[in-house]
């Protein structure tokens, strides 16, 4: 019986300065960063090769980095014989797992994670929002917490459920640290402050959601020719305007991680390939199934030993 694979994408935070340049020698790799470049008019892969990290951590310089090492990468795999039947993405990662289910052409969402990223930079102002992982504490009852502490102090809500006692939680800074003080103090075993610039997958990323479903609109995006499944649903979806609406939604929605892996495990993936930078999914997965294999595929000797396993 054929092995089922998901390709999965990790999203901001696993950018790192020198990341895909083992792949370059390749003449086919190289023409992905020079048309990123091309495509923002922008010296892209000057900034992902050499830096300054905190130039590339920029959001609206992360998101199209991350994409186009994403992408490179996947094509890679694909020409060695490697292929997805099902494609997901942790956040900004869907839109490296909609490239690949050929839903958005690369250059046309180089341009779109683009500009999503200045729209998630302007829509909150800086220093008022923030971000928190709470470990050790199940939804229903964090959830309950960040219900209070929105009625009482300033919006919080869950962003992303990550795996089995790792959720993260999203608003206004008093929000979350009021959040964090109670959740500890009902049980969780951490709460950890995280490094963003703003409260993403919460509510108040409405109105860079009104911006991004302009800027789609006059996008065309097909069908899935292989199913991608949404943060948003945690459901395998194909057709182009459903996908459309939930990449809206998706910006001031949790990401349903755990869900999502669960879905693809239940639709037979035993295999999960985790394309980017870092090794974060991988671990995620783990935590969720330790069942199945994870092939994390960020440099060449990660490929070859993906392409040798997973080519038997």
């Amino acid at each position: 019986m054929k092995t089922k694979i998901a390709f999965i994408y990790p999203g901001q935070g696993s950018q790192t300065v020198g990341m895909g340049e083992s792949f370059l020698e390749d003449d086919t790799s190289r023409k992905f960063f020079e048309s990123a470049d091309q495509a923002l008019d922008l010296d892209l892969s000057k900034l992902m090769l050499e830096g300054p990290q905190e130039q590339l951590t920029l959001t609206y310089h992360a998101q199209p980095a991350l994409l186009t090492v994403s992408s490179m990468i996947t094509e890679r795999l694909i020409r060695a014989g490697i292929r997805p039947d099902y494609t997901a993405g942790h956040s900004l990662g869907e839109y490296s797992a909609l490239v690949t289910s050929n839903v958005l052409e690369f250059p046309k969402a180089v341009n779109i994670v683009h500009k999503r990223g200045l729209f998630m930079n302007t829509a909150f102002p800086a220093g008022e929002g923030t971000m928190a992982a709470i470990l050790g504490m199940e939804s229903e009852e964090l959830e309950k917490v960040t219900n209070e502490v929105t009625d009482t102090t300033g919006v919080v809500q869950l962003a992303n459920l990550n795996c089995p006692g790792q959720i993260v939680i999203s608003g206004t800074k008093a929000g979350v640290e009021q959040a964090c003080l109670l959740a500890k103090e009902r049980g969780a075993k951490r709460a950890i402050s995280l490094d963003v610039s703003g409260p993403f997958h919460s509510e108040l990323m409405r109105s860079a959601s009104q911006d991004l479903a302009k800027e789609l609109s006059v996008s065309f995006l097909l069908d899935a020719k292989v199913p991608v499944v949404s943060n948003v649903t945690a459901k395998a979806e194909t057709n182009a305007t459903q996908i459309q609406d939930l990449l809206v939604r998706q910006l001031y929605s949790p990401v349903l991680w755990e869900q999502s892996v669960r879905e693809m495990i239940d639709l037979g993936v035993t295999v999960f390939v985790e394309i980017g930078p870092g090794k974060v999914l991988s671990g995620l997965v783990k935590k969720i199934d330790r069942s199945v294999k994870t092939f994390p595929v960020y440099d060449l000797e990660s490929f070859g030993k993906a392409v040798e396993e997973l080519g038997k």
